[in-house]
């Protein structure tokens, strides 16, 4: 399978918007907004994002100050950092990361779980309970 793979050096300086139809790995700096929908966004090491960022999966390394929107993870590595809110399905944070911020890890196919009531039963299905007698023990039936 031949992955395309782009990457933004170091020395690099964006301000805008920046979006793209292959994955890409940013050692550089970017201001703005980043916009991958299908693919992996990796920050690297040296990676530098004040941005709002939607890709299928991200992966840090580096430091993002910015809400986080993955349709599949968001991965922040040991000596990555993250200030502000990530939603996506799956959220790994590795021991000695950093993270500041909520996070929202809503599954698409919950909408459709919450419709139908759990464990086969109708919501007005009741267990009858017997009434209190009036010496206040349970009435035999």
């Amino acid at each position: 399978m031949n992955e395309e793979l782009a990457s933004i050096g170091k020395s690099i300086v964006i301000n805008g918007e920046l979006s793209g139809s292959e994955n890409l790995t940013i050692e550089g700096q970017v201001d703005g907004k980043i916009e991958l929908r299908d693919h992996v966004l990796t920050v690297g090491s040296n990676g530098r994002i004040k941005a709002q960022v939607t890709a299928k999966s991200i992966v840090v390394l580096g430091h993002v100050a910015g809400n986080l929107t993955a349709t599949e993870r968001v991965d922040i590595r040991e000596n990555g950092s993250v200030e502000g809110d990530i939603v996506a399905p799956r959220v790994a944070i590795a021991d000695g990361s950093h993270f500041r911020g909520s996070i929202d890890m809503q599954r698409k196919e919950q909408s459709a779980a919450t419709d139908r009531p759990l464990g086969g039963l109708k919501p007005e299905a009741k267990v009858p309970m017997p009434a209190p007698a009036a010496n206040g023990e349970l009435a035999r039936v």
